[in-house]
This record gives structure tokens, sequence and C-alpha cells, in this order.
């Protein structure tokens, strides 16, 4: 990847990037440490997830101004407590801080979460997402929405001086939630999603409804557990640990189904540099355009192990 003035321009193979995790349970400075290591390493993109700490966007408004370079993106912003349009402000609020590095990565988040701890409806997941992008994309593009659908009503527009439109990748899973995403975004960002789904469904299904709808072939960013140890049972037994709770949200429990995998230990690339190396370079040929490695060490040897083989495939 390429960068031409502030402009992220993308060139050929697989783009390298790192999920960061003070974003829920550090400081700001900390989050600031990481997307800047980040950078020092090469890496194409820092990531973030919204979850229960930092609003990951406000956070890569500040990050963006500190640290040059490096994209910064999303996985995920929930769509369901963000009206569209507030969250097209926001999005285009960070292009302009960051001179155009946002790529922004939207998903449902789980009925669980939205119906018991925010007390909204999740009876029609795909109608919202179709509304949502219906709304979103236009107005990222500096077009005015008028908009009369089932769950919004839209009248207007926004001008934010400075913001461009940043690329929006939706962390979709099930097909019909693939199809939205082909015809009106431009990729996705998976989680718990293994090499045999990816080949055999998200990535056919997501080009198919991209070439449908006229759309250039989509971005694919692929988040894995990533750790170059030694010790390959601990590593899964961590793993295991660490990342429980996937196995209890439906839509990621139905991905690791399809792919005939026990839990998210399964699904981490752990092993010496060389196998992780080419387990990552399997998912550049089945079609991953951005990987995104949830590092997950055991002791600070791994994390540097794990760094360095990051560093050697960008």
């Amino acid at each position: 990847m390429a960068r031409r003035g502030s402009v992220v321009a993308y060139g050929v193979g697989m783009r390298i990037g790192i999920m960061g995790n003070a974003i829920n349970d550090g400081t700001i400075d900390q989050i600031i440490d990481e997307a800047r290591a980040a950078a020092a390493d090469g890496l194409h993109t820092y990531w973030v997830s919204q979850i229960f700490g930092h609003d990951a966007l406000t956070a890569l408004a500040v990050v963006g101004r500190e640290v040059p370079g490096i994209e910064l993106g999303t996985a995920v912003v929930p769509t369901y407590p963000r009206h569209p349009m507030m969250l097209a402000q926001q999005a285009l609020t960070v292009q302009a801080a960051s001179g155009g590095r946002l790529a922004l990565g939207i998903g449902l988040s789980h009925q669980v979460v939205v119906e018991s701890l925010w007390g909204l409806s999740f009876a029609k997941p795909v109608r919202h997402l179709r509304e949502y992008l219906s709304v979103l994309v236009p107005l990222l593009e500096g077009k005015p929405v008028g908009f009369q659908g089932e769950d919004y009503r839209v009248q207007g527009g926004i001008n934010v001086p400075g913001g461009s439109r940043p690329s929006v990748l939706v962390a979709a899973l099930g097909t019909q939630m693939l199809r939205v995403t082909g015809a009106l975004a431009d990729g996705t960002s998976t989680w718990c999603v293994g090499p045999k789904t990816l080949r055999d469904h998200t990535i056919p299904t997501l080009a198919q409804a991209a070439a449908d709808a006229g759309r250039p072939a989509p971005r694919v960013v692929v988040a894995m557990p990533v750790c170059v140890t030694d010790d390959v049972d601990a590593a899964r037994v961590r793993a295991s640990e660490v990342f429980a709770i996937y196995n209890s949200l439906p839509s990621y429990r139905a991905m690791m189904d399809r792919e005939g995998v026990d839990g998210p230990k399964d699904l981490a690339i752990v092993g010496s540099e060389a196998e992780v190396m080419g387990q990552i370079r399997e998912l550049e040929a089945i079609g991953t355009t951005d990987f995104n490695a949830g590092v997950f060490p055991g002791n600070p040897d791994e994390a540097a192990r794990t760094r360095a083989v990051l560093r050697s495939l960008v």
C-alpha cells in the first residue's frame, strides 16, 4: 500500500494490519502508542473495536492527528445505537482529522446486545442494514438524502470540510447480509470465520453480489487470533479462554459450525514462524485482501516473534 499525499492508494498483495487492545482497557495515550508502534512496524492498518471502552471513532480522530501514514480502521462500530446521519458526520470528521485514512467498519452487533443492553428491536436485521447503508453511503459521498423506509425516514445532508468518503466495510456473515453488503458497501470485515467458509461462502457470495450491482471487487478484511509459539497446545488453551464469549453468540457460532470447528481456538493461527506465515498466506490465496491480526501472546517473547512475522509479511 502506497500513499499519495494524504490519500491511501492500494497496491498488489494482501495488506497486513493489527487489532489494538488499548481501545477497551487502556488510556488514550496507550491507544496512540499502539498505533504508533504499528506504523513503525510498517503495517498497513491499525484496527480498533467498539465494545465497552473508548469510543472507536473519537479515538481514531485523535490518533489520526498524532500518528501519520497508517490506515485507521474500525472493526467494528455497531449501527443500532447511531443514526446513519450521525455516523456519517463522525466518519467524515475522522477523515478530516486524519487526512483521509479511515476504513469505516460497521456491524449489527448481536441480538442479545441490541435488545437487552440497548432496548432496541432486532426483528429485521437485513432490512435494517439495507436501509442503513442506503442513508449512510450517499451522505459519506456528500450527497443529500431523501429516504423513506420502514426503519429510517431521512431528509437532509451534511457538510464536513476536509472530509472524504471512507471505504465502508460491513461485518457480514450470513448469505443475506453478504448480498446486501456486496450491493451497497465496499467489502466485509470478518471474525470467527475460517478459511473454508471464506473460500466457499463469504468471498464468492460477496463478490457475486458486487458484480451483480456493477460495483468493484470488494475488500475482504479477515481478522484471526495469531500467536507465534513453540507451545501450540498452550496457545490453543489460552485462545479458548480469551475468546470464549464468541461461542455463545449465534452469528459467530453459525460460522464456526459451518467451518466444522469447536470454537475460536481451532481458528487461531498458531505455530512456528513458518507455520504462521504459511497459514496467513493461505488466506491471501483464497481472496483475502486484508489480514487483521488479533495477537494474543502468552509472554513477551511470543509477542515479539508474532510482530516480527507480521512485519515480514508487509
